[in-house]
């Protein structure tokens, strides 16, 4: 009986605790789901079965931790701005070119004598030397051959220097008694009659009549061997005419030196001048010819033609040069040729001289590098070999120390003050 009992409470038991499950379950089903603990994270949709087809997720694309916990910053003000590419950029920043700067020239009037001071340096040992010797109290024939020396050291040349001595020998001795002033302007005179004050020294660039009829402009030839700074001495001579206020138009007929075309054209840009060129090589005289024309179809006043510097021993290249000349003349006359010489040289530029004036007949000579020598005296050498004048000398490397040639300034810059 115990028993029986025992079996019906157990049964009871186990039958309530069966209905509590029950109805545990069927409450859980009723309730909604429970929100996901981290709403941002979204798991991804579980893979189809073998025969089932997927459906189409509606949830965001996933993201990473560590876009949800660290959100990016917004982009500064400045970066949200139109974006340049850079060639743009650049090119709306970039100036457009300008033209080159033109410059204005020194003033040529007195030009040679705000030189004095650099050409007196080098020249001091010339006309110190000579009033030395003509202080002395006794003349005598020795003191005479250091005077002779002295002279040709200078390379004054033999003739001019026995015609100074002998014209110095008897104005002494009449002379008399001698003071430094006296001999300074006995020395002085004797020195521009020697050189000479009367010879026609101005680079003649007047405009003229052409062949044709028609105006045409002055027109100079600068000639002379290589390395006497020809092409430097036309750029600078080009300065000189335009401080003057004349128009210029060069023509770099030099086609056998590579850079020489590039130099003159730069010397030209420098002060407003046009170059007229042609290709390397090319015929010097055509180019010659062309310039002429530009320069009577712009108006210019002055045409200043570079030609090559051709060595003096080559007959076949000087008679291109002559050659240049005559083509130059179906223009018209040619007013100016000038020969640039280096005053270093000394007697070997009287050879060349020589040769040029055979060729194109100088009407002038440059003197370039009077500063570097001690050597003065080939201005009396140089027109007595030619007898045309010295009108133009260079004193350094300046633009503006090209000068119009002046005996007086010269020669007081000989003997000091």
């Amino acid at each position: 009986m115990d028993i029986v009992i025992l079996a019906v409470v157990i049964a009871v038991v186990a039958l309530g605790a069966i209905s509590g499950l029950v109805v545990s379950s069927r409450k859980k089903k009723q309730l909604p789901p429970a929100p996901p603990s981290s709403p941002s994270v979204t798991a991804p949709p579980a893979e189809p079965h073998v025969g089932e087809e997927a459906e189409p997720s509606t949830a965001q694309p996933r993201r990473t931790v560590e876009e949800v916990e660290l959100p990016a910053a917004p982009a500064p003000a400045e970066e949200t701005a139109p974006v340049v590419e850079p060639e743009t950029a650049a090119e709306a920043a970039a100036p457009a070119p300008a033209e080159p700067e033109i410059e204005v020239p020194e003033p040529t009037a007195g030009r040679l004598v705000r030189l004095r001071a650099r050409l007196s340096r080098s020249q001091n040992s010339l006309g110190k030397g000579l009033l030395t010797l003509l202080s002395r109290e006794h003349l005598d024939e020795d003191t005479w051959e250091e005077i002779e020396d002295t002279l040709l050291t200078a390379d004054v040349g033999v003739t001019p220097t026995q015609e100074l001595v002998e014209r110095l020998r008897e104005r002494v001795k009449v002379l008399g008694t001698r003071t430094p002033e006296e001999l300074r302007a006995l020395l002085r005179e004797e020195l521009l009659t020697l050189i000479g004050t009367e010879a026609d020294r101005a680079v003649h660039t007047e405009p003229g009549v052409g062949v044709n009829g028609e105006e045409k402009p002055g027109v100079v030839m600068v000639v002379g061997v290589n390395g006497v700074g020809k092409t430097t001495t036309t750029g600078k001579l080009a300065r000189v005419l335009v401080a003057d206020g004349k128009s210029v138009v060069l023509g770099a007929a030099d086609t056998f030196r590579a850079a020489a075309a590039d130099q003159l054209q730069t010397w030209g840009e420098r002060v407003g001048a046009r170059t007229v060129r042609g290709p390397e090589a090319g015929d010097p005289a055509s180019i010659a010819f062309d310039a002429v024309k530009e320069g009577i179809a712009e108006n210019a006043d002055v045409v200043l033609v570079d030609t090559a510097g051709r060595l003096h021993t080559k007959t076949g290249l000087m008679d291109e040069l002559g050659k240049v000349k005559r083509v130059l003349e179906k223009h018209g006359s040619v007013d100016e040729v000038l020969l640039v010489l280096d005053a270093t040289t000394g007697q070997n530029g009287l050879v060349q001289a020589r040769v040029f004036a055979e060729v194109v007949d100088i009407t002038g000579i440059v003197l370039t590098k009077l500063d570097g020598t001690a050597k003065g005296g080939i201005v009396v050498a140089v027109q007595r070999e030619l007898g045309v004048p010295v009108k133009l000398v260079g004193l350094g490397e300046g633009a503006d120390d090209l000068a119009p040639f002046e005996p007086e300034a010269f020669v007081d810059a000989l003997i000091g003050d």
